[in-house]
């Protein structure tokens, strides 16, 4: 084959998905802000996306506070500067590590079930028959998943610095020997504002990514079981692969200047 050729043809293609994405996500985010709302639908999304992800978005960021302060410990042991492992903990996990782990743990377990759920009732033609009973698919499937998903995900996200800080703050005291109010006073003196902000920004839009990734793949699925699969593994990947994109992205325009 021609080389040339072939990347031409993958560079449209790829333009072609971006430009459905596109169209797709204008057309989902117009719902989202229309009535009729389904507020069953939305209430039931907020218990799915956001009560269920709470053991393993908790889990997750508990022991990634533990294991980075200890990680920090032995590094900075090195260089006698322990008395920084409480802001570094502190800084690591509501600017960057509470955010991208609760996305991406999330990802896997609400990307993929929105795909999963949306592929299959493509497949049996149950979103035809939603059209053909005159209820809107985006309105009824689509615009609850990603009102719920860019409004949970903060939520979980706050949860999880706490969780995550807590677990660092349970390793210093009890496992290195810190003094725990010292620790709590050093957490406090140079965390700001705008550090947990800017992590419960990344996580909205962390969650509008997962759900809009879900929705996308799992409605235009096609070719049966098989296509229902191909869909579920396209959602994880790509929100996975957005969030960590994004997560530069923003983290450029909130601490550009700084």
């Amino acid at each position: 084959m021609n080389p040339l050729a072939l990347i031409g043809r993958t560079c449209i293609e790829f333009l072609l998905a971006v430009g459905h994405l596109a169209r797709f996500a204008i057309r989902a985010v117009r719902h989202c802000f229309v009535p009729p709302f389904y507020l069953r639908q939305i209430a039931r999304q907020f218990i799915d996306i956001g009560y269920y992800s709470l053991p393993v978005v908790g889990l997750t960021t508990l022991f990634t506070g533990m294991v980075l302060a200890l990680q920090s410990h032995t590094g900075f042991a090195r260089f006698d500067a322990e008395s920084a492992i409480p802001t570094v903990v502190i800084l690591s996990i509501t600017r960057e590590l509470g955010p991208v782990m609760a996305g991406l743990m999330v990802a896997g377990r609400i990307g993929a079930a929105i795909a999963a759920e949306l592929g299959t009732m493509r497949v049996t033609e149950q979103i035809d028959a939603l059209t053909t009973l005159s209820t809107n698919p985006f309105k009824y499937l689509i615009a609850p998943r990603l009102i719920a998903g860019t409004l949970i995900l903060p939520v979980l996200v706050l949860v999880g610095d706490i969780v995550g800080v807590f677990g660092g703050f349970l390793v210093c005291v009890y496992d290195l020997k810190f003094n725990a109010a010292n620790y709590i006073s050093q957490s406090w003196q140079y965390l700001e504002h705008r550090d947990v902000a800017s992590g419960l920004w990344k996580a909205a839009v962390f969650g509008f990514i997962i759900t809009m990734m879900g929705c996308y793949h799992g409605f235009n699925s096609k070719g049966g079981a098989q296509g229902v699969g191909k869909a579920t593994t396209n959602a994880v990947v790509s929100a996975s692969i957005l969030i960590l994109v994004f997560n530069y992205v923003l983290t450029g325009l909130f601490f550009a200047g700084k």
